[in-house]
């Protein structure tokens, strides 16, 4: 009561210095003396106050992890989407019928309307799946997805991964994707 009057007197929004200093008295309480008490709050202050709130202020290297359901209506300067493949977009549980196939379609659509200024598709050639046989974990090869039709892939601008580590320049632009026959691998392995 003696620091409201104070408080009101200092500042616009008093009502939030008394919140602070009501949390402040909830925070003493439980430490054993004053002295612990100011000792822990001058070694590890909190990192926030309950002040009025502005923007946030985000440093220029953040990283923003969103699934596509939440992102509606947002929109960031850079967005990848990863796994554009079937079983992914469509996801495997949706290709029972028309209707689930063309809301997974709006779906991605949402995906790839979040970017401003640039978009990236992921499209792996293989996949790690663990037991997902009686043999244990297997590699297997992935299709890109069937909304990936080639209109759509003439207004995109392809960047090929070559090379099994990440190391040194292994990323083209404008590269054309690597052709293997899988056949013929499969059968240099038995």
């Amino acid at each position: 009561e003696w620091y409201q009057r104070h408080l009101e007197r200092l500042y616009e929004h008093f009502h939030t210095r008394i919140g602070d200093l009501d949390q402040l008295e909830l925070l003493s309480g439980q430490y054993p003396s004053r002295e612990r008490f100011l000792t822990e709050l001058t070694l590890d202050p909190p990192n926030a106050t309950s002040d009025l709130a502005g923007r946030p202020t985000l440093e220029e290297d953040y990283l923003v992890l969103s699934t596509i359901h939440s992102a509606k209506g947002m929109e960031w300067d850079t967005v990848y989407v990863l796994n554009v493949v079937d079983g992914s977009f469509p996801s495997e549980f949706s290709t029972g019928s028309a209707e689930l196939i063309e809301e997974e379609r709006r779906l991605l659509y949402v995906a790839l309307t979040r970017a401003q200024n640039e978009l990236a598709l992921v499209v792996p050639l293989k996949f790690h799946l663990t037991h997902q046989s009686r043999h244990g974990d297997a590699h297997v090869y992935g299709g890109r997805s069937r909304f990936m039709t080639e209109k759509v892939l003439k207004t995109l601008e392809p960047l090929t991964f070559h090379g099994a580590a990440l190391g040194g320049e292994s990323l083209q632009q404008g590269a054309t994707p690597v052709s293997i026959d899988v056949t013929a691998r499969l059968r240099e392995m038995w």
